[in-house]
């Protein structure tokens, strides 16, 4: 099987048949200014979803910001399973004031960055989407993802004492959880 974090895998790589990937309008865009990315194909939605390497990300999201996905929607993360990758998820949205208010269904796209347990650093897109500040630091908070360059990287839901990221599929619950200043 070939790891998900390769990127531009082709099936003679995988040493088994692949399904082709149909690339949609955004990886088309990426390739055609040089930026390295893999098209994962699209969500139930018809959402082109791209993998970038954690180094590519800040300019391919100076890229599709310039090409309008002026919005982030949501940052978020999960952990692919045990032992595995941490991933670091962005939806974004092309929202033009312009926009008639019946077109319900504005240009999205779905960049992803698989990030290795032992390492989980990226670099935060905060310059590019301010909204981005809480959605970092709770993906941090709760995943241990460390997104650097952002400006408050620190807890935003657990106490600062907390020993662990309670999302991480290898997390162990603790017996119970003492709140020294709770009173």
């Amino acid at each position: 099987a070939v790891s998900r974090s390769r990127l531009n895998v082709t099936a003679e790589d995988a040493g088994e048949e692949a399904s082709i990937v149909p690339t949609g309008g955004v990886s088309k865009y990426l390739a055609k200014r040089g930026l390295t990315h893999k098209c994962l194909g699209f969500d139930h939605s018809g959402v082109e979803i791209v993998q970038v390497r954690a180094e590519d990300l800040l300019a391919v999201s100076a890229a599709l910001y310039a090409d309008g996905f002026n919005y982030l929607r949501n940052q978020c993360g999960y952990d692919s399973e045990p032992g595995g990758d941490l991933v670091s998820v962005y939806h974004l949205t092309q929202i033009n004031p312009e926009m008639d208010e019946n077109d319900s269904n504005p240009p999205e796209v779905c960049v992803k960055v698989f990030l290795p347990r032992a390492n989980p650093t990226v670099p935060s897109v905060w310059g590019i989407w301010a909204t981005a500040d809480w959605q970092e630091r709770e993906t941090y908070d709760l995943y241990g993802i460390i997104y650097e360059g952002h400006p408050h990287l620190f807890r935003i839901l657990l106490p600062e004492n907390w020993e662990g990221y309670p999302l991480r599929k290898d997390y162990v619950t603790p017996d119970f959880y003492e709140l020294q200043d709770a009173y």
